[in-house]
């Protein structure tokens, strides 16, 4: 079955990212300060949207990594070491 995914304004102004047939669990809930969605001029769905779109493609891509060979492992495991979350 194949399922489609929509990106729906809820009445709190939550952006969610939920499967079509109606799954109470969003996927993804993005929330947009005030100050923000004065900032975007009232094009918070607009930019949600481009939001998922490179998360999509970021998600593609790190599927598309070749994983690590055996004689990799060893110098893979200081890689799981826990880094920074902070974008910028």
């Amino acid at each position: 079955m194949l399922s489609y995914l929509e990106l729906v304004e809820l009445p709190n102004g939550d952006i969610v990212l939920q499967r079509s047939e109606g799954d109470d669990k969003p996927i993804v809930t993005i929330r947009f300060s005030d100050e923000t969605k004065e900032h975007i001029s009232g094009s918070h769905l607009e930019l949600a949207k481009v939001m998922i779109q490179a998360g999509l493609e970021a998600a593609q891509l790190l599927g598309d990594e070749a994983p690590l060979d055996e004689d990799d492992e060893e110098d893979g495991l200081d890689a799981l070491e826990p880094n920074p979350k902070t974008v910028h």
